[in-house]
């Protein structure tokens, strides 16, 4: 994220073009009241816009249901969210409002559920980095996890889906099938190919060409790893590097 767009925070110009209760987030941070989009001449909110305030917003108000935050969380935050050091106080600004705010989270997620509705991998990107944060602490609480669960639904992700996520950052007896979406009963050429395109679709070089920030990118490469990390553990387990080719 360029210094540019986290400089802009300090302004109105980000709230009208976002709109809904992110954008009255924004114009708050501005000392505006910034909600109603309706007519606007920005055209349709970038898509950067929407993921990192949105992803800023739900962490805030993860925090607030968790009701701690720890150090941990908040040095996973800042991983994942990339600010330069002259705009920290923006970033730091718009999450304290956004945890103080009476609006409920409910609110911001089903705003970036609607702009993101026909790109659901970039809803999953959000629910990625908030368990990266939520299990920074090496634990993801009772609260934390309904927290998720909750946004989730919002993004009309499925239970299947929920739990494949979720193996991607709590160690499971069963983990590197579940983060693979994967069953035991499958033969290995079959996890192979399953791999392969895993692989293939979630390279971060695929949110660089979509014009997506450093926050997507940074969130995909984590991704990337775990799924790779959940292979490795399956070759090991099933000895498929150390066997000899299969006749063809």
């Amino acid at each position: 994220m360029t210094s540019s767009f986290w400089g802009l925070l300090g302004g109105g110009g980000l709230g009208f073009a976002l709109g809904g209760p992110l954008g009255a987030l924004v114009g708050a941070l501005a000392g505006h009241v910034l909600v109603d989009r309706d007519g606007a001449l920005f055209g349709p909110a970038p898509k950067q816009l929407i993921f990192t305030t949105g992803l800023v917003a739900l962490a805030a108000k993860m925090a607030r249901a968790d009701g701690v935050v720890t150090r941990e969380e908040i040095a996973a935050f800042e991983r994942i969210v990339e600010v330069p050091q002259e705009q920290r106080a923006h970033v730091e600004r718009l999450f304290d409002l956004a945890k103080q705010t009476s609006a409920g989270f409910e609110a911001y997620a089903q705003q970036i559920a609607e702009a993101f509705r026909e790109e659901p991998a970039l809803l999953e990107d959000v629910l990625d980095g908030l368990f990266l944060i939520a299990a920074a602490d090496g634990a993801i609480h009772e609260r934390e996890h309904a927290y998720l669960h909750d946004v989730a639904m919002i993004f009309a992700i499925d239970e299947a889906g929920f739990a494949r996520i979720e193996a991607r950052h709590l160690r499971r007896r069963d983990d590197p099938y579940l983060v693979l979406g994967a069953s035991r009963e499958m033969s290995d050429g079959e996890l192979k190919q399953l791999h392969r395109r895993l692989v293939l679709e979630n390279h971060p070089d695929r949110e660089i060409a979509r014009g997506l920030p450093e926050e997507a990118v940074c969130i995909a490469t984590r991704r990337l790893a775990a799924i790779n990390a959940a292979w490795d553990a399956i070759e090991k387990e099933r000895g498929i590097g150390r066997r000899e080719p299969e006749p063809a």
